[in-house]
């Protein structure tokens, strides 16, 4: 792929409708992504139903949810839920009596770590068990689906499945070195990539954010030809990552967050959705913006190209739009600190020759760099400083607006898509959040 192939124009078309089906592939859990297509779903008046992750018994066991579990989930999704645990990825799978790959881990140390070899025939064995049981679970799963989806009914397949981080204790000093450290503190990705423990990440990630969509396309074939053989519609969509165009001296340039490791998943969770297009599958990655979330939080820096959603919402502005979301900015920096000194800020970042290094779409995605990290790093803190209250931060209300916008966009682009993988770049989540202009009232970060 030679350049991001963007959204440009707002989607009009809505093909669901009450009494089609509405299908969350993934457990919802807390504020994210996810919400906004759930919120158009429940508008549109569709069936809503979502699949649990299941949880971990004393012993590690993988089991469903209990009936107060249960009940809690569905009160949480605002619809019933098929009590299949579908937890994805491998680390804690194994033989019996053989070692999980989680548990191959506790024999690295920081100090043996980044030279610490790996059993990958054992975890060759592992990674086929993980695989089974998640194919084993969505085939259980959609085979009691089936039954709650009407003939001629149009369905809507939402992918929510990211992440794969290790659960080792050796993993979490690293991460905050790769993407915390700077100075003496730095450490490279590319040393964590070369290793067995990276390679190891790497291959977990790809099993949870990008092959489990391919497992649900695949495990809901029959479902998606008994739709579509009655007269119904099958869409699939899911959310990537793989940088986002801001304004950059006022023209929209694409740049990216450096390191960001889950970028190889992202980009394969892309390969699978142009794999399914060409067998006529509609099927959609949406290329969303940077955020702050629980999740996130851990790559200080990703959310720096959010505050230039601010400029976007200026370009494009129509009756105060951008007016009210300046107010409510300026609102939560401290007294003598304004918005423009904070943007100031920002260009300084953006159109340093350091980070124009980095916005290469080609290389993406990059090794870190000692340079950038003290840049971007240093940025981050000089901006959340500025607050009154660095629990209120002008990046968790444009998470909130960005949450607001991608949700009726991905659900009315997924009705007639353009193409398997689209770019919500800033442009047309500034005028996304124009159409919605009401929704820019809210009071503060939530």
């Amino acid at each position: 792929m030679a350049s991001p192939i963007d959204l440009t124009q707002l989607p009009e078309k809505n093909i669901f409708r009450k009494g089609d089906v509405f299908v969350l592939f993934g457990e919802l859990f807390g504020r994210g992504y996810a919400n906004g297509l759930v919120d158009e779903a429940r508008k549109a008046g569709m069936e809503i139903i979502g699949m649990t992750v299941g949880r971990r018994d004393e012993s590690g066991g993988l089991r469903a949810l209990t009936p107060d579990e249960l009940s809690e989930a569905e009160a949480r999704l605002g619809g019933r839920i098929i009590n299949v645990p579908l937890m994805a990825g491998f680390d804690q799978d194994a033989p019996p009596l053989g070692p999980t790959p989680t548990s191959m881990l506790d024999a690295l140390t920081l100090k043996t770590w980044s030279e610490g070899k790996l059993d990958w025939d054992q975890l060759h064995v592992c990674r086929e068990l993980g695989r089974k049981r998640f194919q084993d679970g969505v085939a259980q799963a959609m085979a009691q689906l089936d039954g709650m989806i009407p003939d001629a009914s149009n369905v809507f397949f939402a992918h929510t499945m990211a992440g794969g981080i290790l659960k080792a204790k050796v993993f979490l000093v690293i991460a905050n070195r790769i993407y915390k450290g700077r100075g003496d503190r730095f450490m490279s990705s590319d040393l964590l990539l070369g290793s067995d423990l990276g390679k190891l990440m790497l291959q977990n990630f790809e099993e949870v954010t990008a092959n489990t969509f391919q497992y649900l396309i695949e495990g809901s074939a029959a479902i998606r030809a008994r739709v579509e053989s009655s007269g119904g519609q099958v869409r699939y969509t899911a959310y990537g990552y793989h940088g986002t165009k801001i304004l950059i001296d006022d023209v929209y340039q694409w740049q990216t967050y450096t390191n960001y490791t889950q970028g190889y998943a992202k980009m394969r969770l892309e390969e699978i959705a142009r794999a399914a297009w060409d067998q006529g599958i509609k099927a959609t990655v949406f290329n969303c913006p940077e955020i702050r979330t629980n999740s996130s939080d851990i790559f200080v820096g990703v959310e720096l190209p959010l505050l230039s959603l601010l400029l976007a919402l200026k370009k494009e502005d129509q009756g105060g739009c951008a007016a009210q979301a300046l107010q409510e900015c300026q609102s939560l920096l401290k007294e003598g600190e304004s918005l423009d000194m904070l943007f100031q800020k920002i260009e300084d970042f953006t159109s340093s020759d350091i980070a124009k290094r980095f916005r290469n779409f080609d290389a993406w995605p990059m090794p870190n760099d000692p340079a950038l990290a003290d840049l971007m790093i240093g940025t981050s803190e000089f901006v959340d400083q500025m607050h009154t209250d660095r629990k209120q931060l002008i990046t968790d209300y444009l998470s909130t607006l960005v949450l607001k916008a991608t949700g009726p966009l991905i659900f009315s682009e997924a009705s007639d898509p353009a193409g398997p993988v689209l770019w919500l770049n800033h442009d047309i989540i500034a005028r996304q959040l124009n159409r919605m202009q009401a929704s820019l009232a809210v009071s503060g970060p939530n």
